[in-house]
C-alpha cells in the first residue's frame, strides 16, 4: 500500500473512507472505492474495524449519492438544457435519456453503484430525470450495502498483495462480480414476488 495512503489513515481513520466514498458518490471524481479498499486492507491487519468500515462506506456512498440526486434534481435538468449541446447532448438525446430511466432508472441506480465512472455521475443523472427519490433511495441504499460490503471484503481478503487488489478492481473481475450480485439480487426480488402472502 502506498505510504501516502497509509499516512492519511493514521491520521484521520474512518473519516477517509467516508470522505473518499461520499466525495466520489456526490459526483466528484475522487478514489472513494480506494479509500474503502485501503480501509478494509487495514482492517485485515488490525488497525481499522472491518464492520465499522462497511457501515462507514454504506454511510458515506447513501449520503453522498443522495446529494447528487439533489443537485441532480435541483439544476442538473437546467444546466444539462443551457450547456448540454457544447458536449452533444441535445434535447432529442436528453428525451432518450428521460425515456430510458423511466424503465430501467432503478436498476441503472443500482448496477452503476459496481462501474467506476458512471458511479460518480449516475445519482446526479438520475435526479435531473426525474426518477422520483423514494425509488432512487432504496436502489441506492441497497446497492451501497452490497457494494460496500462486496468491496470491503475484497479489501480484506486480499489485503496481502495491494498490487492484485489494484489490477483485480481495475480489471474485469469486479464488473464480472457485479454481475453475478446484481443476478443474485434480482433472483431473490422475483421470488419475494411470486412468495403466496
Amino acid at each position: 500500500m502506498p505510504e501516502w495512503l497509509l499516512d492519511l489513515f493514521a491520521r484521520y481513520g474512518y473519516a477517509v473512507v467516508f470522505g473518499g466514498v461520499f466525495l466520489e458518490n456526490t459526483g466528484l471524481p475522487v478514489p472513494g472505492e480506494t479509500a474503502l479498499l485501503a480501509g478494509a486492507a487495514l482492517a485485515h491487519a488490525g488497525r481499522l474495524s472491518l464492520f465499522r468500515v462497511i457501515v462507514t462506506a454504506i454511510a458515506g456512498a447513501t449520503l453522498g449519492d443522495n446529494l447528487g440526486f439533489f443537485i441532480g434534481r435541483r439544476g442538473g435538468r437546467r444546466l444539462a438544457e443551457r450547456y448540454g449541446g457544447r458536449f452533444g447532448l441535445t434535447p432529442a438525446r436528453l428525451e432518450e435519456f428521460d425515456r430510458f430511466f423511466e424503465r430501467h432508472g432503478a436498476k441503472t441506480v443500482f448496477v452503476a453503484r459496481f462501474i467506476t465512472g458512471l458511479r460518480v455521475v449516475c445519482a446526479v443523472l438520475a435526479g435531473s430525470s426525474g426518477l422520483s427519490w423514494p425509488k432512487f433511495l432504496l436502489f441506492n441504499a441497497s446497492g451501497a450495502i452490497v457494494w460496500s460490503t462486496a468491496i470491503a471484503f475484497a479489501g480484506y481478503s486480499l489485503a496481502y498483495s495491494w498490487d492484485t487488489l489494484e489490477r483485480w478492481v481495475g480489471g474485469t473481475g469486479l464488473i464480472g462480480l457485479a454481475v453475478v450480485v446484481v443476478l443474485g439480487i434480482i433472483a431473490i426480488v422475483r421470488a419475494r414476488r411470486n412468495r403466496p402472502s
